[in-house]
């Protein structure tokens, strides 16, 4: 990610978007005091293989559209869990079954919840 851009407010777009198009149980968490690797985690989940593709693609074509960067994607829709990762920001779309197996909010749980829209 290209230093000048502000973390936060790549985060908040891809929450938008996520909320626009019709993602599920939203989660903006802070992680800048635990973990060294990112500022921001956005946890959404999907209800089919299709609905985490769209999502995914939605989020990585407004993501280029205006800030100009691209994720380093992992995984796929029928694994249950795409991470696009954009340095600071780093999204996490899941099947619900995969995203109750792994519990990420549990496991950052020290971190701050920001938004959560269910």
């Amino acid at each position: 990610m290209r230093w000048y851009l502000d973390a936060f407010e790549i985060a908040k777009t891809i929450v938008n978007e996520l909320e626009e198009k019709k993602g599920e149980d939203i989660v903006l968490m802070d992680v800048q005091d635990i973990a060294p690797f990112a500022d921001y985690f956005v946890i959404c989940s999907g209800t089919s293989d299709r609905m985490l593709d769209a999502l995914s693609d939605s989020v990585v074509r407004k993501i280029r559209d205006v800030y100009h960067v691209r994720p380093r994607i992992e995984g796929l829709p029928r694994d249950g869990w795409i991470l696009a990762d954009y340095g600071q920001v780093i999204v996490h779309i899941f099947s619900p079954s995969r995203r109750k197996y792994y519990q990420l909010e549990q496991l950052w749980r020290e971190g701050k919840v920001l938004l959560h829209l269910q």
